[in-house]
């Protein structure tokens, strides 16, 4: 595609703004293969246009979550604790393959398949998940449960910075996992907190390596902000089974189509 301000990108983003208004997704799930398989955008370039996309976004949607006081702020800094460094060594290690060799695009292709396919079933059995969490509840000591977030902040660094998928769904339902007992506002609003500095770390440092196309990003957000604002107005329309396993079937597809 010409590397200047297009329609199509504006169409797109306004399309997955409003499934992630709606659903709740992560845009990485659908706009980074978007990006990849049909409009043939560079997998570096891909991912790192993404987290600068997600990073605008997901920060609007900090500030309502902020102001209605559905954030966890000390979920969000043992996450990021452990998602920052992740994201830096994963930066490096990006650096080191080069910008943009083959290496580094199976990389991220490889990877980007993977998410997905993890992606899929989180969204498909996600309340079963939280059903079984919450009987759970308890079982687990603080300290621990400290550990294992920032443990997993660590691993979502990493699989963000290659591929820019995670920081929704799977972020989600961890979280849901291993905090069963705050409300699913507070854990939604803690997610997309914590994504925000992920993100913008990550994308920045893809912009530093020169992966960011900044007409394109600046295409995709004129259509995704008013998509996020319609898609959040039909949240309850459309039944949520059928949103998961309209969701889950389309990321599982994809996945394989990049593995």
């Amino acid at each position: 595609m010409p590397d200047f301000f297009q329609p199509l990108y504006v169409l797109s983003g306004l399309c997955v703004g409003f499934l992630v208004g709606m659903t709740g997704v992560g845009g990485g799930s659908l706009m980074t293969p978007l990006l990849i398989l049909v409009f043939k955008v560079h997998p570096l370039s891909a991912v790192g246009t993404d987290l600068l996309y997600a990073a605008v976004t997901k920060s609007v949607g900090t500030i309502v979550h902020g102001r209605r006081g559905s954030v966890n702020w000390r979920v969000v800094l043992r996450l990021a604790s452990g998602s920052i460094p992740g994201t830096l060594l994963t930066l490096a290690l990006l650096h080191h393959f080069g910008s943009p060799s083959r290496d580094a695009s199976r990389l991220i292709t490889l990877s980007l398949g993977v998410a997905l396919l993890v992606t899929a079933p989180s969204i498909l059995f996600r309340r079963q998940l939280q059903d079984w969490s919450r009987h759970k509840a308890g079982r687990m000591s603080e300290n621990t449960t400290h550990i294992v977030t920032v443990l997993f902040g660590l691993a979502l660094g990493i699989m963000v910075s290659i591929s820019s998928v995670g920081a929704g769904a799977i972020g989600m339902v961890v979280l849901l996992l291993l905090y069963p007992k705050l409300p699913t506002a507070t854990i939604v609003g803690s997610d997309i907190a914590h994504a925000v500095p992920l993100t913008l770390i990550a994308g920045m440092g893809h912009w530093a390596m020169g992966d960011v196309n900044t007409l394109l990003l600046t295409s995709l957000l004129t259509g995704s902000i008013p998509g996020i604002v319609l898609g959040s107005l039909c949240v309850g329309r459309v039944s949520e089974r059928i949103q998961r396993g309209v969701l889950a079937t389309v990321l599982t597809v994809v996945g394989a189509r990049l593995l």
